[in-house]
């Protein structure tokens, strides 16, 4: 490994398998290291890299400077007397040999193509001579210091978001190059401290320092080196002066002998001034190249486990992909699809009972506040308005109604995010408070009660008229309500779509595998990757919602009729309100203070009323001379006996729920599921999407060889290094 020839090797090995699996493959976060060149326009970027390729070239970028990355494959090869140049074609990812005039213009045209703008796309070129470093660098387009119009600063301003993305990545060791100078005015140091604080995967390169031989002294010479304490110990930095001449003038001597006496002239300089020989390593071009060299080596001899380690998860992943598109393929025949998606939305169906038994960490999980916004918005949305959106005229807003909901009553696991069977009991104490706030809002008349009786006061009893009035009054208020639980619930199930397909989903080598179907980690793939499969499992799903809401509404309304048909009845094992079980005299319609107020009470007791109700009704005067008086026990007595009937409807909505909306969801839906259709178009769609599957398959295929060829030439190579000690 310590040769140069193995050395060589190595770059061209991991190189080429980063070719393969970024380019062919399209995976981005791949563990290689690589090398990135910082620094401000001028700075001497580009004499750094003709110096690391050993010979003097110029990349045109147009007067808009460079405008993308720029990736430098550089190969030492001692046999060449004439360097070779390559450059990558963007579109078939080909290296191609070109005169060296030939790829600056190629490098120009790439980046005259961003126009105003910048990209992330990079240009690859290659050299291979006997003068260049085995190593590779992404040149990135310098930092602007000021512009001169806004069209500029905006440009300025992308090329440093693109440019910060690279520094941000923890793989890319950064090659800040700054002008010698004071440590603390050097503006792109600073940019990297911020990201690496502690300079793990900075080297600083000083260039220019011939500029600076006069100010240095053996007083000053060793703590200029050390950056006079604004420069920290773990900075791996390098002072040099890199080949240059006057601006208009021809190069003077060949390029690497000026290169070589620049790099004595700096060694000799620093020397000279008494600089110490703990700093002399840090000194010149030729120590530089030195320390990267082993740094190079370093870092790509530590790359290739974890690169062989990230391809054979790739494999897996690739092979698993594969292995799923096949069966897909196979299971969309036309003579099996119609069976396919059956089977789909039956695993669907009896995976929605083990997420309604309570199952951890599925998504979307909601709290109870997200819940009820999410359900208004919907409705909203929709523009609903067969039902009670709140549950009284007295909240202003949903806000309202969810700060009582969380501050007075105190639902529990209000802020606990859940989903489930667990959001289920929650929504069933929500939808039982928003029954109990339903209140007649008008006061009954006079004449109200009279044309109830009937013209002679003898033509009905007081037990009738109660019974007309509650309903004309309240019959309808308390159906709005019911209306909105049953709508409560048909949104909670549909909701429910993601966290059951995750579910199945994540059983696959799970520890709870075994407990359950095996086939649900398959289906949910199949309704995952096919659209057609789960359009019609979640058209199926949906309707069966909408006919459960349309069962139990009809039910609950069917139950509301009949109970204001004979409330007397139905009245029995209701819920008794200490408030206003004494004398009808003190009775009164409540504020909403009051109603706020009974809610937990009402909640908390329950036992008979019809003793107290027929005790009340005796007490109503028949006679005609006592109407204004029978007309206002009337009232409260209907008051009264309609509070006993939403106490009652309130008390059974959670067994109405479970009994005629969940229950029925969860045991009819399977059987829904096994009565899916197809129509032509959605034969149609699959045999579209079978086609497409054809080269998705051959993708993967083509996808694995890539990466097994990347892994054979990853483990040849460590075998060859091991044989040779």
């Amino acid at each position: 490994m310590s040769s140069v020839g193995a050395k060589s090797e190595l770059l061209n090995v991991l190189g080429d398998v980063k070719v393969r699996v970024q380019d062919k493959l399209g995976i981005v976060d791949f563990p290689m290291p690589q090398f990135i060149l910082l620094g401000r326009q001028s700075v001497g970027k580009s004499r750094l890299i003709e110096a690391l390729a050993g010979e003097c070239f110029n990349f045109i970028s147009g007067t808009l400077g460079s405008r993308r990355p720029t990736i430098l494959e550089f190969r030492h090869a001692p046999g060449y007397t004439v360097s070779k140049w390559y450059v990558r074609d963007r579109k078939s990812n080909q290296w191609m040999e070109y005169p060296i005039e030939q790829v600056m213009k190629i490098v120009g045209d790439a980046h005259e193509e961003c126009g105003t703008s910048c990209s992330h796309e990079p240009i690859y070129v290659r050299i291979e001579s006997n003068a260049c470093v085995d190593m590779q660098i992404v040149d990135l387009p310098g930092f602007r210091d000021f512009a001169l119009d806004t069209g500029k600063q905006d440009l300025a301003d992308k090329i440093e978001k693109m440019v910060m993305t690279f520094m941000k990545d923890k793989r890319n060791v950064m090659l800040c190059v700054e002008q010698a100078g004071d440590a603390a005015t050097m503006s792109t140091l600073a940019k990297c401290r911020n990201l690496d604080p502690e300079f793990k995967r900075t080297i600083l390169i000083r260039n220019k320092l011939d500029k600076y031989y006069n100010d240095l002294t053996p007083d000053n010479v060793s703590k200029w080196v050390d950056g006079f304490g604004d420069l920290p110990d773990s900075l791996v930095r390098f002072a040099l002066t890199l080949p240059w001449w006057h601006d208009g003038s021809p190069m003077p001597k060949p390029f690497n002998q000026i290169k070589d006496e620049m790099d004595a002239s700096d060694k000799n300089q620093m020397a000279s001034k008494g600089l110490s020989d703990m700093y002399m390593d840090t000194i010149g071009f030729k120590n530089f190249v030195k320390f990267m060299e082993k740094k190079i080596e370093q870092m790509f001899a530590e790359a290739i486990d974890p690169v062989v380690s990230n391809l054979k998860d790739l494999k897996s992943t690739a092979q698993s992909q594969k292995k799923d598109l096949e069966t897909e393929y196979n299971d969309t025949d036309p003579h099996r699809i119609l069976s396919t998606t059956r089977d789909c939305g039956i695993s669907f169906a009896t995976a929605l009972t083990h997420v309604m038994e309570g199952v951890l960490d599925l998504q979307p999980v909601m709290n109870l506040d997200e819940e009820l916004r999410a359900f208004h918005h919907y409705h909203e949305t929709l523009g609903s308005n067969h039902f009670s959106m709140l549950p009284s005229e007295d909240f202003c807003s949903i806000n309202d109604y969810i700060d009582y909901l969380r501050n007075e009553m105190q639902i529990g696991a209000f802020d606990v995010e859940v989903n489930g069977g667990a959001q289920f009991r929650r929504l069933m104490m929500e939808v039982e408070i928003f029954l109990r706030f339903s209140e007649i809002a008008v006061e009954i008349k006079k004449r109200d009660v009279i044309q109830a009786r009937g013209v002679s006061m003898s033509s009905l009893t007081w037990r009738d008229v109660v019974v007309k009035l509650l309903s004309h009054e309240a019959h309808l208020p308390l159906q709005r309500r019911v209306a909105y639980v049953g709508e409560r619930i048909k949104w909670f199930f549909e909701i429910q779509k993601d966290a059951v397909l995750e579910f199945m989903e994540k059983l696959e080598g799970s520890p709870n595998a075994n407990l359950f179907s095996p086939l649900y980690p398959k289906h949910a793939k199949l309704v995952k990757q096919n659209l057609m499969i789960k359009h019609a499992v979640w058209q199926t799903y949906d309707q069966t919602c909408k006919r459960q809401l349309a069962q139990f509404v009809e039910l609950f309304e069917n139950m509301l009729t009949s109970t204001f048909s004979n409330p007397w009845v139905f009245l029995k094992g209701a819920t008794t309100i200490p408030a206003i079980s004494g004398d009808l005299e003190d009775a009164m319609l409540p504020s909403f203070d009051d109603t706020k107020n009974r809610i937990p009470r009402e909640i908390e007791s329950r036992s008979g009323n019809e003793v107290a109700i027929s005790h009340w009704l005796t007490k109503i005067p028949a006679e005609p001379h006592e109407i204004d008086q029978a007309v206002d026990k009337v009232q409260i007595l209907v008051l009264h006996t309609y509070s006993f009937i939403r106490s009652q409807v309130c008390d059974q909505v959670e067994l109405f729920s479970e009994s005629f909306f969940k229950l029925p969801m969860m045991r009819r839906l399977e059987e829904d599921m096994a009565k899916i259709e197809l129509t032509p178009e959605d034969k149609a769609n699959y045999e579209a999407r079978r086609q497409r599957l054809e080269p998705e398959i051959k993708t993967a295929e083509e996808s694995l060889v890539e990466i097994d060829r990347c892994l054979d030439r990853l483990q040849g190579f460590k075998l060859k290094c091991d044989a040779r000690g």
